[in-house]
C-alpha cells in the first residue's frame, strides 16, 4: 500500500536537511569571516617610499608569504579540520541540548510560579496598602498652600 504524498514528501524533506548539498565554490555563504580572514601580503608588509628592497626580494617574499599561508592552511584543515568539526558539533549538540531541556523548561516553570507569586502579591498590596494611602490621601486633602511674595 503506497503512502499518503503529504507524509513521503515530508520524510523526504527531513532527508534534504541531513543530506543536502554543499557549495564547494561559496563556502561562506552569510560571510561571517567577511572581516577576519582577509590578510594579504600588502596587509602585512609594506615597504615606504624610499624604502624598498630588491625587487627580486620583493616578489620572492610576496610568493613565500602567499604560498605558506595557502598551504599552511590546507595542512591545518587537513590535519584538524574533521577532529575539529567533530567537537564543534558536539558542543553545538551540547549547548541545544542544555538549551531545549533544561533552560527553556527552567525559564517556563520560573514564569508559571512568578504569576502566582505576582497575584498574591498584588492581592497584598491592594488589601494592605490601598486603605492606607486612602486614608493618607483624604488626610493631606484639605492641606493648602499659599505662596506670597513680602517685600
Amino acid at each position: 500500500m503506497a503512502e499518503p504524498r503529504g507524509d513521503l514528501e515530508e520524510r523526504i524533506i527531513i532527508k534534504d536537511l541531513h543530506t543536502k548539498e554543499i557549495d564547494l565554490v561559496n563556502r561562506d555563504p552569510k560571510h561571517i569571516n567577511e572581516d577576519v580572514v582577509k590578510v594579504d601580503f600588502e596587509d602585512v608588509i609594506a615597504e615606504p617610499v624610499g624604502t624598498y628592497s630588491f625587487d627580486g626580494v620583493w616578489k620572492s617574499s610576496y610568493t613565500s608569504f602567499t604560498v605558506s599561508k595557502y598551504w599552511c592552511y590546507r595542512l591545518l584543515s587537513a590535519l584538524l579540520g574533521v577532529p575539529l568539526a567533530i567537537l564543534w558539533g558536539f558542543l553545538f549538540a551540547l549547548i541545544s541540548f542544555c538549551h531545549i531541556w533544561a533552560v527553556v523548561p527552567c525559564i517556563k516553570s520560573y514564569l508559571i510560579e512568578i504569576q502566582c507569586v505576582s497575584r498574591i502579591y498584588s492581592l497584598c498590596i491592594h488589601t494592605f496598602c490601598d486603605p492606607l494611602f486612602e486614608a493618607l490621601s483624604k488626610i493631606c486633602s484639605n492641606i493648602r498652600v499659599a505662596v506670597r511674595k513680602e517685600i
